[in-house]
């Protein structure tokens, strides 16, 4: 398996047959946020290729001077699922990635009190920690979605400079007011999200 990065009308294309159908609407950026990182040098969307086949992807944002990459979206195509393809993906973005202090993101902790969801919750927590990430020292919330910070990289990055990081990633393409309204990092122990917002309006 190899990566490629994909081109303005393969991103398109994957958007619309993949991400769509995969992330719930909180969750997924809008296409064109996703279109104006791109053209401005700040997202690399990775397809993970054997051969011409794409089998998965990884979508990452690479903000200049930060020497952490942000894994925004990490997924398998349909049909290609329960594999082992997502944990060959984040061994090659460690590869990809290895002039970099690390790869973090941003994972739903359990905190659903529905117990299915909850349990999703939790695979999805245990499928990183299986993967070489561990808890970056603090939680976030992004559009009224509560997640836990994750990194996988140096062992001796600390939690206040990848939170540094971190900040300056979205500070550096969200706008002030919208960053105050619905940007939360980090997410102080017993605060609440922010109510959720309307990408698609803002």
């Amino acid at each position: 398996m190899t990566l490629r990065e994909l081109n303005l009308d393969e991103i398109r294309r994957l958007y619309r047959e993949e991400l769509l159908r995969t992330f719930p609407p909180s969750e997924l950026k809008p296409l064109k946020a996703i279109e104006g990182l791109y053209t401005t040098g700040r997202y690399q969307v990775l397809g993970a290729f054997e051969e011409e086949e794409l089998l998965g992807y990884a979508l990452m944002w690479l903000e200049p001077g930060i020497q952490f990459a942000l894994l925004d979206y990490l997924g398998t195509v349909e049909g290609k699922r329960n594999g082992g393809i997502g944990a060959q993906i984040i061994a090659l973005l460690g590869d990809h990635y290895a002039h970099y202090r690390g790869v973090f993101g941003e994972a739903e902790g359990v905190f659903s009190s529905d117990p299915e969801e909850a349990a999703m919750q939790a695979r999805r927590l245990g499928f990183y920690e299986r993967n070489g990430f561990r808890y970056g020292g603090y939680d976030c919330a992004l559009y009224g979605v509560h997640y836990q910070t994750l990194i996988r990289g140096d062992e001796d990055v600390t939690a206040e400079e990848l939170l540094e990081a971190h900040q300056a990633i979205y500070k550096g393409q969200i706008p002030p007011e919208l960053y105050r309204r619905f940007i939360q990092i980090p997410l102080a122990e017993g605060e609440e999200p922010n109510p959720v917002g309307d990408w698609v309006e803002e």
